[in-house]
């Protein structure tokens, strides 16, 4: 007889909806997975990305056990290898490592491959942090976005969407829900049905943009320019809440001389808007009252992307939003969560002066290009939670890295990847029906618990399993380092905090989720009315004071999420810096390259995941770029032909759709897709830059110029 049951879970995904999910088991496998109907976001619906995830668990392409390279880096050539010997390699090269060159030439490289408190970010934080190797600094995503976030409000959770059902006007700048956070979008459409105006701010039509009642496509990387003009206009009109900026907003008369520089007129030229569009937006936002701004990451990938953010950000401040339910804005709801970052990375177990490595300059680290590795080279990478020859910007340079026959490479992966090939040593690393977690979100305010529904497939291991595993066969002895995983879930929660009142360990077994006491239901909630901002000022401040004093915050970095650094001081008042490459700040770079280039998420895939399954490939199909009609035509284009797109970084394949979706000058590719999968067999990131932007170490992904022809 057949045996089933169901269990409680939620999504592991980088994705600001982390979904309450249901596991159905039949006879010891997931059968089934569903979104759990009685929760308020995802109610009994999961998105495109995971319609099929149990069967993501039983992919025959799945690693289910160590492998051990046996020929070329890159070839995929591996033998299948136990526990014991994959554990005992490990340790072998890494004594050697250390005694020759110390433990500093190791380095490890994570990311949000995996969103839990358990098994994401700061899983392998304590015991890299034990071993003492090199600090890796984590600022893919968001980095920037949340340092001009935290100058401008402190760290707040900001606006709940599902208060977006109570706005009056909403604004996606540089965001695209209907492929990225679907599950907010009911509560869209309710605002709509009761009036509200939809805008969209994206020079790219997106999916979003063509559901919006006004839609502006600004040049890429002049945001800036387009919200400060917005902030002219508003307060040259008297449009601002003078009450709400008098008692709760620091630095207006400041901010007000600033935005004096940009007049719409002036912005128009910057951004390719027309000036009666910009008046047109201003004027809607700031007569809404209960306006909303959702932020998205695409806006901190350029050059002054953290200078935008803190422009945007003082919008809702400006006109009074935060006093009514539906009000003010989003970037990540993160910040409301009562987790102990600190005890995740054991942070205090760094050594003063331990070498530093931002993981978007992984390539140039490999090489040799930076971080004094004459001194101390990076002799061994261990890869988990990421696939950097993938994702990572300077894709050439990275592959140039992972070449070398030097360096020992450790992954631990589902699949075998274009970063696992290159691997020594590959470990299998279970999937989220099969472990243990603690879900965090930075799109709800919903925490979650995730119970293992199956055990592990083959001799896949969960990653706390995993840091168990090692800190035993490098004779580690830290308590910390080897407490099970519901230990680790009583230390990392702060089960005492008010935002936790009425939730315990019980309430999420038995439910699976429980929404986080953050001021009252979405009809009422309007924590800001007042102010009671935690930055150094308890205001909003226009003017930052922590840019002021030459520190800055950088969130998601060595040890956790947050932490403050002595840092060179950076403009406390929101300025527009131009892009790193544009066709008006690098004229004689366009003349080779005259086309800006922006790359975002695909419908189908999750940065480079689930790129390799059947129906979401069938789902997104191939590689593409799209161009506007007079830049295709100014090359003999035609659609459905293959295409070259490149620059002095590199280059990659694709097939080209000509549509006005995109602005002139501009194209936009979505990343993802694996080496494997492209003709060139290079992708998106082979053209992309190492560059940082102003802010929080974030990576200036789409400010790249591009030439474009047939192939």
């Amino acid at each position: 007889m057949k045996k089933f049951y169901t269990i409680k879970g939620a999504c592991p995904q980088d994705c600001p909806d982390t979904c309450a999910m249901i596991y159905k088991v039949e006879d010891g496998k997931i059968a089934k997975v569903i979104g759990d109907p009685d929760n308020n976001l995802t109610k009994g619906r999961l998105c495109a990305k995971l319609n099929n995830f149990a069967e993501h668990h039983y992919n025959p392409e799945r690693l289910l056990y160590p492998m051990k390279r046996v020929g070329k880096k890159g070839s995929n050539d591996f033998a299948r290898i136990s526990w014991d010997e994959a554990l005992s390699e490990i340790k072998k090269n890494w004594q050697s490592i250390i005694k020759e060159y110390g433990a500093e030439a190791i380095l490890p490289h994570a990311y949000l491959g995996n969103l839990g408190s358990l098994n994401g970010l700061t899983s392998g934080d304590r015991f890299f942090n034990a071993l003492k190797t090199t600090v890796a600094e984590k600022t893919y995503c968001e980095s920037g976005s949340s340092t001009a976030w935290m100058l401008t409000y402190g760290p707040i959770g900001g606006l709940d969407p599902e208060s977006f059902a109570y706005s009056k006007c909403l604004v996606f700048w540089g965001h695209n829900p209907l492929s990225t956070q679907t599950h907010c979008w009911p509560f869209v459409l309710e605002a709509r049905k009761k009036g509200a105006k939809i805008i969209v701010i994206d020079p790219v039509r997106t999916r979003t943009a063509k559901q919006a009642d006004i839609h502006l496509a600004p040049k890429p990387g002049t945001d800036a320019a387009l919200a400060l003009s917005m902030i002219n206009v508003i307060i040259e009109e008297g449009l601002y809440d003078a009450e709400y900026v008098g008692k709760y907003c620091s630095g207006f008369i400041e901010l007000r001389k600033r935005a004096a520089q940009f007049t719409p007129e002036k912005a128009s030229k910057i951004c390719g808007i027309s000036a009666e569009n910009i008046i047109l937006v201003a004027r809607e936002f700031a007569k809404s009252k209960a306006s909303a701004i959702r932020l998205g990451v695409a806006l901190e990938r350029h050059a002054g992307g953290g200078q935008a953010i803190r422009a945007i950000t003082c919008l809702p401040a400006l006109v009074g939003a935060w006093k009514y339910p539906g009000g003010g804005a989003v970037q990540m709801t993160l910040w409301s969560y009562p987790l102990k970052w600190d005890k995740m990375s054991r942070g205090e177990w760094i050594k003063p002066g331990t070498r530093v490595v931002n993981l978007l300059d992984l390539g140039a680290a490999l090489t040799g290009e930076k971080y004094n590795t004459d001194i101390t080279p990076i002799k061994s990478l261990f890869v988990y939670n990421s696939n950097p020859l993938c994702m990572a910007p300077n894709q050439n340079k990275v592959r140039m890295g992972l070449e070398r026959d030097d360096l020992f490479t450790v992954v631990s992966e589902h699949f075998m990847t274009e970063t696992a090939r290159y691997a020594d040593i590959v470990l299998p690393a279970s999937m989220q029906g099969e472990q243990l977690d603690i879900m965090f979100s930075w799109g709800h305010f919903n925490i979650l618990l995730n119970q293992k529904a199956v055990e592990p497939a083959g001799e896949c291991v969960s990653n706390t399993e995993l840091f168990r595993r090692l800190s035993k066969t490098m004779g580690m002895t830290r308590p910390h380092l080897f407490m099970t995983d519901w230990e680790l879930i009583d230390e990392y929660v702060d089960w005492d905090s008010d935002t936790m009142r009425g939730i315990d360990l019980e309430v999420l077994k038995e439910k699976g989720w429980a929404r986080l006491w953050v001021g009252g239901s979405p009809d009422i909630r309007a924590p800001y009315s007042k102010g009671n901002f935690p930055t150094p000022s308890g205001k909003c401040e226009f003017v930052a004071t922590g840019a002021a004093e030459g520190n800055h915050v950088k969130p998601a970095l060595r040890s956790g999420y947050t932490y403050f650094q002595q840092g060179s001081a950076i403009d406390p008042i929101p300025c527009y810096i131009p892009p790193y490459e544009s066709v008006d700040s690098t004229p004689e770079l366009a003349k080779k390259y005259p086309l800006a280039m922006v790359s975002g998420k695909a419908h189908a895939f999750l940065n480079s995941q689930y790129a390799n399954e059947k129906l979401q490939k069938e789902r997104q199909g191939e590689q593409i770029i799209i161009i506007h009609p007079n830049d295709a035509n100014k090359r003999n284009l035609n659609s459905g032909e293959d295409v070259k797109i490149f620059n002095d970084r590199g280059s990659f394949s694709s097939i080209v759709e000509i549509s006005e979706d995109i602005r002139p000058g501009v194209i936009y590719a979505n990343v993802g897709y694996w080496d494997s999968m492209i003709k060139s067999q290079t992708g998106v990131n082979n053209v992309t830059d190492d560059r940082h932007t102003d802010m929080g170490e974030s990576g200036a992904y789409s400010d790249i110029l591009v030439q474009v022809e047939k192939m």
